[in-house]
């Protein structure tokens, strides 16, 4: 077992007016690492790289995939069971012939010189690629197993159906952080299989950017320390949970991946933990109490689910208060306030996005500017950036914008799938 340690922070404004229904909280989870900043013996894993192998993956994107999965391979600790995989319309395994191998300077050598042959052929079946990770992960039973997964097209080898059941087959049994290089994959695609898979998902515009993007991956994954953790919430009789969100450092919603434990309690899968903080926005709607009421409106506990059984890592409660004051009743808490803005602002970036493709520039002008004036209320200035490739800012604070009459597709996908990072609300 690990020795992070996990605390949780509850903050809301607990006072509602009479009859009030809705409570709003948000959830600092942190947890902090072992003395020796590594995993113990017990919390054993495995790594996958998947590297298109398509016939278009150019020879550039080719040879810089190359040096991006041998830079992976070498940040792999000794010990960690490891494979690559190379997909196009059907996948195969490129080291080992079968199975996973256990990183050595033998064997990873032997990775590297396997990913230095690697040529294009083919289609895009993402699908099939995700199925054969998902096999090589079933060899083992390592408890942190995590992929890197890199594309440049679009998954025109399958039918949508394949791939969203080879996605749904691997959830739970693996994490998956996912790249685009170039501009000519679906951002969406991807996004599908990273939000599934408890991954990150991003654009890497130019191929040259790959071999450091994937060593902060690697380096990122072998700081893990702990894997299945989840949030329980339970809830008092009659009160029904109305969203569950990740809020920082990006916007996720948990809600659809709600699993009944008990009649009045469910686990939201958080993923794998190493030396880290997160934030979740909870909202619950209880029954209309009446002023000097109190009640416990949710109990959020953190659990291990283990070999042995749940464990429970930390806990915190959220409560509400009915009042006829007013002055508490209408006061926002600040840390709920801001990441409302923060979902708000992935929102309308996507939204407006979405319709500027579409042709209509009436709508895609309203949902981009209330995105602009959101990232400039909370101080998120790498979206403000993002937005200001894309459209032309004229007063950033009432989100007066003009569309830009031309934009380039990587600024707008890097835009797309930058969407979700947020700014954490100041303590």
């Amino acid at each position: 077992m690990s020795a992070t340690e996990f605390t949780i922070d509850i903050f809301q404004n607990e006072y509602l007016p009479d009859r009030a229904r809705e409570v709003n909280a948000v959830v600092t989870v942190t947890a902090a690492g072992s003395a020796a900043g590594v995993p113990t013996a017990a919390a054993t894993a495995a790594e996958i790289i998947i590297v298109d192998c398509s016939a278009s993956m150019a020879w550039k994107k080719l040879r810089q995939a190359r040096r991006a999965a041998a830079a992976a391979i070498d940040i792999i600790r000794d010990g960690t069971a490891f494979a690559v995989v190379a997909g196009a319309d059907q996948a195969w395994s490129l080291y080992p012939s079968g199975g996973l191998a256990i990183a050595g300077a033998r064997t990873k050598e032997a990775a590297k010189q396997s990913v230095g042959r690697l040529r294009t052929h083919g289609g895009t079946a993402i699908g099939q690629w995700l199925r054969l990770a998902r096999e090589l992960f079933a060899t083992r039973e390592d408890t942190l197993r995590h992929a890197i997964l890199l594309t440049d097209g679009q998954n025109v080898g399958e039918s949508p159906a394949d791939l969203a059941a080879a996605i749904e087959l691997c959830v739970g049994v693996f994490r998956c952080d996912c790249r685009g290089v170039g501009t000519d994959w679906e951002v969406d695609e991807l996004r599908n299989i990273a939000t599934a898979l408890l991954g990150s998902v991003d654009i890497v515009p130019d191929p040259a950017g790959l071999a450091a993007d994937f060593e902060a991956m690697m380096q990122a994954s072998m700081a893990k320390e702990i894997a299945d953790v989840a949030l329980r919430i339970w809830t008092p009789q009659h009160a029904k949970v109305r969203f569950v969100r990740q809020v920082a450092p990006t916007v996720e919603d948990l809600t659809v991946r709600r699993a009944q434990v008990a009649s009045q309690a469910d686990d939201y899968p958080t993923g794998a933990w190493g030396t880290e903080s997160r934030d979740y926005h909870l909202c619950v709607e209880v029954e209309p109490g009446t002023v000097g009421q109190e009640i416990l409106a949710a109990r959020v506990s953190l659990i291990l689910n283990s070999a042995s059984g749940p464990q429970t890592l930390g806990q915190g409660l959220v409560r509400a208060i009915w009042t006829d004051e007013e002055a508490l009743s209408t006061r926002i808490n600040r840390h709920v306030a801001h990441y409302t803005g923060q979902a708000e602002l992935a929102q309308a970036i996507q939204d407006g996005l979405e319709a500027r493709k579409a042709g209509d520039e009436d709508t895609a002008t309203a949902r981009l500017g209330r995105a602009v004036a959101l990232a400039y209320e909370s101080g998120n200035e790498d979206t403000a950036h993002l937005l200001a490739k894309v459209v032309d800012v004229i007063d950033p604070a009432t989100g007066i914008i003009r569309l830009k009459a031309k934009v380039a597709d990587a600024d707008e996908m890097t835009l797309d799938t930058r969407s979700t990072k947020t700014v954490r609300a100041r303590k």
